[in-house]
């Protein structure tokens, strides 16, 4: 029984594969867009899950008022 041939190459990952079929398509400009985009989609993300766990915290410390919007002046 004879071994398996070795590959000489490794085998691109999906993510490799895809950035590399995205440089085809797209412009540099549209890739720098994009992938801030989705930075940015991330970040707002983390944000909301830090809100959440601030909340609860607060919600668990006693005698603190519940985190409410702060209301905006109202004209005479």
């Amino acid at each position: 029984m004879q071994a398996a041939p070795v590959r000489a190459t490794a085998i691109p990952s999906f993510t490799t594969a895809l950035r590399a079929v995205e440089s085809l398509l797209m412009s540099g400009g549209q890739r720098t867009a994009r992938r801030n985009a989705w930075t940015s989609v991330l970040e707002d993300r983390r944000r909301a899950r830090d809100r959440v766990e601030a909340q609860r915290v607060l919600d668990q410390t006693p005698g603190t008022p519940p985190l409410s919007a702060p209301s905006l002046p109202t004209r005479p």
